[in-house]
């Protein structure tokens, strides 16, 4: 793509606005931290990408103030963070690690474009987790451990949810683990059109099942 092509991208997403939610956890997020967000993040790079909407968390644990930057890009979740003993600090360290992903992100889709193929929707039940150790606290007093995971109730379906199967070569399926963060990703192989599952593991490298063989 020319230089010129380039800036005709850029501009064409330069003014369009999105949505951007702001949520408060173990803190009460006050309007200059906010402001502070939204205007780092409006002045990010884009790269030419197409921004829908942004999720802005922000968190106190002890002394670790955290933000997590959660962006849908053209279908794609992208998702940074910042960790750092000041707020401001880690909004900008989410910031730098934002630009780093969009710039990754936007060269490999001009690396690799896949065919348009359809996608696929897929059922998932939300499984609610049940804290046995809360219920035992309860009834430890009054029965045995026996007794009460004999009545401890299995787990319930709590909601169903949707999600497109999408087809995918084995680097875009790579590149949307490193965007997300997510734990796991099920998708269709686009060289042998099966399902497959890529998974994060604990040394940092990523393991692809193929469920159907």
């Amino acid at each position: 793509m020319g230089e010129q092509s380039k800036a005709q991208v850029k501009a064409k997403f330069a003014d369009k606005e999105y949505p951007v939610h702001v949520i408060g956890r173990h803190i009460d997020v006050t309007e200059p931290m906010k402001s502070y967000a939204v205007n780092k993040l409006t002045k990010v790079d884009r790269f030419g990408v197409n921004i829908v909407d942004v999720t802005i968390i922000m968190d106190i644990q002890k002394l670790m103030h955290s933000v997590d930057f959660v962006l849908n890009v053209n279908n794609n979740k992208i998702k940074v963070s910042g960790r750092t003993e000041n707020m401001y600090a880690s909004i900008d360290q989410a910031v730098e690690h934002l630009e780093a992903k969009l710039r990754r992100y936007t060269a490999r889709l001009h690396e690799h474009k896949a065919p348009g193929l359809r996608d696929i929707d897929v059922n998932v039940n939300v499984i609610q987790r049940i804290s046995l150790l809360d219920e035992i606290n309860d009834q430890i007093e009054e029965e045995n451990l026996q007794q009460i995971e004999q009545e401890l109730r299995p787990h319930e379906v709590v909601s169903r949810e949707i999600f497109a199967l999408k087809t995918l070569a084995q680097d875009e399926a790579i590149m949307k683990m490193e965007l997300s963060e997510d734990s796991f990703l099920v998708y269709t192989g686009e060289e042998d059109q099966k399902l497959k599952v890529i998974y994060r593991r604990e040394d940092g490298n990523y393991g692809i099942i193929d469920v159907q063989k």
